[in-house]
């Protein structure tokens, strides 16, 4: 896949629930998407329950999860990406 570069890395934990955001810059795509971008953005309960998580698995491309539920995710920016993200945490 190349080089990788980490462009963010933030966790908190608070009441229960944790928020993990990581985001690399790829010298190529991954498999499925259409930028240089790698990321996982999680927020659940400390048992490991997911409650949103969006991510871009190789094969798989820009997805997210809403519990049990996963779903095609249209990425267009990397600000974007975390609006649409922090959206669904707030709705949770």
């Amino acid at each position: 896949m190349g080089t990788a570069r980490e462009i963010i890395r933030y966790r908190k934990e608070k009441n229960g629930r944790i928020i993990e955001v990581v985001i690399w810059h790829l010298s190529e795509s991954v498999a499925g998407s259409l930028h240089p971008f790698k990321y996982r953005l999680y927020c659940g309960l400390t048992d490991g329950t997911c409650i949103v998580r969006y991510d871009n698995e190789r094969g798989k491309g820009d997805h997210r999860h809403v519990g049990p539920v996963e779903e095609t995710y249209r990425f267009t920016t990397l600000r974007k990406l975390v609006e649409d993200f922090e959206a669904d945490v707030e709705r949770m």
